[in-house]
């Protein structure tokens, strides 16, 4: 069954979750918020995802972290922030199974 991670008030993830219910494909979700990100869980996402493609550099959580985590970013220190703020990500994710897609426009989910 394919996910969805996502954070609920997240407006382009609530299209997303309404594309899917659209077209009646079975989902089911993960709240990057409330239900945190393992180590586990990222890396599966690291395995189809390059992680500067994974990283929100435009978020709010980007934003208002210090100029010293901000500085020098590379892949571990990436890592080691989204782990400390599941906000950091790109969103929404749907693991197909096979591929995980990354953000949502119109007509993104109508190959699925």
């Amino acid at each position: 069954m394919m996910m969805l991670m996502m954070i609920k008030n997240c407006d382009t993830c609530r299209r997303a979750r309404k594309a899917l219910e659209g077209k009646g494909i079975p989902f089911q979700t993960h709240d990057l918020r409330e239900d945190g990100l393992s180590a586990a869980l990222l890396e599966h996402i690291l395995e189809h995802v390059p992680v500067m493609t994974l990283l929100n550099k435009r978020s709010t959580t980007w934003r208002q972290l210090d100029d010293a985590d901000k500085a020098d970013i590379d892949a571990n220190k990436a890592r080691e922030l989204m782990l400390a703020n599941p906000t950091l990500l790109k969103r929404p994710l749907l693991d197909t199974g096979d591929d995980i897609l990354v953000g949502f426009r119109d007509g993104d989910y109508d190959n699925l």
